[in-house]
């Protein structure tokens, strides 16, 4: 098989690309690396079944004349500095791009997968979030680039379903953690774990009592495997429903890397959600799928990788 995954020199691409590396499939990684890191898929540039497109899929993409077997497109920026910084190309991404994606499925008569977000479902109202529920969504606010794009992208992958008979699915990523994070990205754990190791001052928004739900990259790996391979077209929630709140997990992480540094309460930011837990009762039904990797487990694994960084920047 030859697999395509746009964002593929992201965080969870490129951990998608060496999964389908292991599976025997021929890769074709496409990315700008506008957030990604070419360092992430450095070790498998000289693989003779992996090759690297550097390419915005926002505009038209030419894989030549060979067949394309699945489409992943995870490209997009994703975490709040990103999307923040980048608000155009994150609309394109997930309006373009994804209509571009969809036009090479179509042509190509391959499987489509698009790498949707719980942030379809706003600052939900309804608690554990269900693949049914519509979302609470601020479509003029600051975060409404990101959310509005990939409820988008959502509207579109099914309209190419319907309309062409492309062969698709949709995944609905809910927030998940593991190797490759940028120490900078702006989200909680990587966040938190860079400021510990540094002996920081530990930041967090509000009074801490938002909660998450934290899924190590090889669980939520396993899950779009899974799901790329069965007949259902309909949005599948992937995630850890092992809710915690902010503060509880900043104290894990500083009691994990046995920092000193203190916890510092700072104004919560625009339509920031306040809970975040997902339903997975149909990802368990359907593909018979739950996360294996402990919260502890998956952390002190992560916190090795962000250490080796913060060693190796130093020795730079």
């Amino acid at each position: 098989m030859r697999t395509l995954i746009t964002g593929g020199a992201g965080f969870i691409g490129s951990h998608l690309c060496e999964r389908f590396l292991a599976l025997g499939h021929e890769v074709v990684c496409v990315d700008n690396v506008i957030t990604g890191t070419l360092g992430n898929v450095e070790h498998l540039r000289h693989h003779d079944r992996f090759e690297f497109i550097r390419h915005d899929v926002s505009h038209p993409l030419d894989v030549g004349d060979g067949p394309i077997d699945n489409v992943l497109h995870f490209a997009s920026p994703a975490s709040p500095v990103d999307y923040l910084q980048y608000p155009i190309q994150t609309l394109k991404v997930g309006s373009l791009g994804t209509h571009n994606t969809l036009g090479l499925a179509k042509l190509k008569k391959a499987r489509y997968l698009l790498a949707s977000t719980s942030e379809v479902y706003g600052d939900p109202q309804e608690h554990p979030q269900r693949e049914e529920y519509w979302g609470h969504v601020n479509c003029v606010g600051t975060r409404g680039c990101y959310d509005e794009a990939k409820r988008f992208a959502e509207a579109m992958v099914m309209a190419y379903h319907r309309a062409h008979g492309v062969d698709t699915r949709i995944v609905r990523i809910f927030n998940t953690y593991g190797e490759r994070m940028r120490l900078d990205d702006g989200r909680a754990l990587p966040n938190f774990m860079g400021q510990a190791l540094r002996g920081e001052p530990i930041t967090v928004y509000g009074d801490g009592s938002q909660t998450r739900s934290f899924c190590y990259v090889s669980d939520l790996v396993d899950g779009i495997e899974k799901l790329l391979f069965t007949d259902s077209h309909e949005p599948v929630n992937l995630g850890n429903p092992d809710e915690v709140t902010i503060l509880e997990f900043a104290r894990e992480i500083l009691e994990l890397s046995g920092s000193k540094s203190p916890i510092v309460l700072k104004p919560l930011p625009q339509d920031d959600p306040k809970v975040r837990k997902p339903d997975i009762s149909r990802a368990r039904a359907l593909l018979g799928w739950q996360p294996r990797v402990g919260r502890r487990d998956g952390l002190q694994r992560t916190l090795r990788y962000f250490q080796n960084k913060i060693a190796g920047q130093a020795g730079s």
